[in-house]
């Protein structure tokens, strides 16, 4: 079995760690990757792995988080058994990852109880369900010994007797509060007399859970990101755009017809804004088809191996005669990434995410910019657990903006930059972007490089 998805730099190192390559999936040489400064805007379609491959790798990664991450997360937050309760089709955010690749759901009720003993022991992993999780998890329910399903929980917790019992209720987070009610009273009845003084919530164990991304991980992004960066330069074409007859919803329908045809995942729905000449804001209207000399924006992001994506890229409809845009089209796309540097430079371990935000735009403004920064960490969720970095609406205080950042964590950085284009009269213009980047804790990579010119559609890229 061939490997189809071309691990990006240091892959190799975390794959040979991971024992991937006695799956038949080592690494294949790939393309050099971009500078870390510029995307490559018309990147060749990596391959995609067919499901079967897909899943045994999902297993393996999830494997992986469970035996060297998790561990450390609990023992760092003094949790010493972690609770994770859902009913089928009513699933937790939270157990959603730690599924196996073949139960796609919950299977009537799922308890996963994760145990620490102690004295450098293994994490005990228990599923207590009817169906098992493919030998992720250990089996800890006979029907036939005890048939009470919450009767069985109750035991495995007083055969342990764990100090602090996490389960994920929060008012912080909706991604560590997935514990309905319904499950929560059923859970505190079969928890043994007096232990229910010793519950807390997840949180942070749950975000930590969530946005934290291990080496191998991190490795398999960047072709993640390259296959979104490949289908947002096949969309920003001739081949798919007429000026003059392509509207922009039509250019929305076909990206959102490619995911699906390619047999990946839409976490939301495309969206196309026309930015023109003249006209105030931007074109939303699906009947606007368009015209040369535009400024297009795509909001795009897939599904792939359980990660998602978010990207935000500009193009420029060329008119007859021109060879690229209006320069002041591209300085306000360079405006726009020095409103990413001074965001990317504010990043520091245990700083929050408000004040990330503070030092970013004051960097920003005292540069002379026009900033708006609205960041958000991506993973399992394309708006993902972690700290929010502003809103589009807030650029002073946001909730979740107080958790602080963390490393080993992806980010959406999207934020926009105004900008006066000359050609146009001085029309005030926004140029929004948002790309896929990795923090390691001391700096923020983009995984698959990010947008510095614009991709020309009806010209040379």
């Amino acid at each position: 079995m061939k490997q189809h998805i071309r691990l990006a730099a240091g892959a190799a190192i975390a794959a040979a760690a991971l024992g991937l390559a006695t799956l038949g999936l080592a690494p294949l040489a790939s393309a050099a990757a971009p500078a870390q400064g510029e995307a490559e805007l018309r990147p060749a379609l990596p391959d995609i792995l067919p499901l079967r491959e897909q899943a045994t790798l999902r297993d393996e990664l999830l494997r992986e988080r469970l035996d060297t991450l998790l561990p450390q997360l609990m023992r760092q937050h003094g949790v010493d058994m972690w609770i994770v309760l859902a009913r089928e089709y009513n699933e937790d955010p939270v157990i959603t990852t730690m599924l196996d690749a073949r139960n796609l759901r919950a299977r009537r009720r799922t308890m996963l109880v994760f145990f620490d003993p102690g004295e450098g022991k293994p994490l005990e992993k228990l599923v207590v369900n009817k169906h098992g999780m493919n030998g992720l998890y250990e089996p800890a329910w006979d029907m036939a010994a005890q048939p009470d399903q919450w009767a069985r929980l109750g035991e495995i917790v007083a055969e342990r007797n764990p100090a602090r019992i996490a389960i994920n209720t929060s008012h912080l987070s909706a991604f560590a509060d997935g514990l309905t009610h319904t499950q929560y009273s059923a859970l505190m009845a079969a928890l043994p007399a007096g232990m229910d003084s010793r519950v807390v919530s997840a949180y942070p164990l749950a975000i930590g859970w969530l946005e934290t991304r291990t080496a191998t991980e991190a490795a398999l992004y960047g072709d993640i990101v390259r296959i979104a960066h490949a289908i947002i330069g096949e969309g920003f074409s001739t081949d798919v755009i007429q000026p003059g007859v392509t509207t922009n919803e039509d250019l929305v329908w076909w990206y959102r017809q490619r995911v699906n045809n390619l047999g990946l995942a839409s976490w939301f729905h495309p969206s196309v804004e026309i930015t023109r000449r003249g006209v105030q804001g931007v074109i939303r209207e699906a009947a606007a088809p368009i015209q040369r000399g535009d400024m297009l924006r795509v909001d795009f992001g897939i599904v792939y191996l359980g990660y998602s994506t978010d990207t935000q890229h500009v193009a420029y409809v060329l008119q007859p005669g021109e060879r690229d845009a209006p320069a002041g089209l591209k300085a306000g796309l360079l405006a726009n990434n020095r409103v990413q540097d001074a965001l990317t430079d504010a990043f520091k371990v245990g700083r929050s995410g408000n004040e990330t935000l503070r030092i970013a735009r004051e960097n920003a403004i005292a540069q002379g910019l026009a900033p708006t920064i609205y960041t958000h960490p991506i993973g399992y969720h394309g708006h993902g657990a972690g700290a929010s970095i502003g809103l589009s609406e807030n650029q002073h205080h946001v909730p979740t903006g107080e958790y602080p950042v963390q490393p080993n964590t992806a980010w959406s950085i999207e934020l926009k930059a105004q900008h006066a284009v000359p050609e146009w009269d001085g029309q005030l213009v926004d140029f929004k972007t948002e790309e896929d980047a990795f923090f390691d804790g001391k700096t923020v990579r983009y995984v698959d490089g990010r947008q510095t010119r614009f991709h020309l559609i009806g010209g040379a890229q």
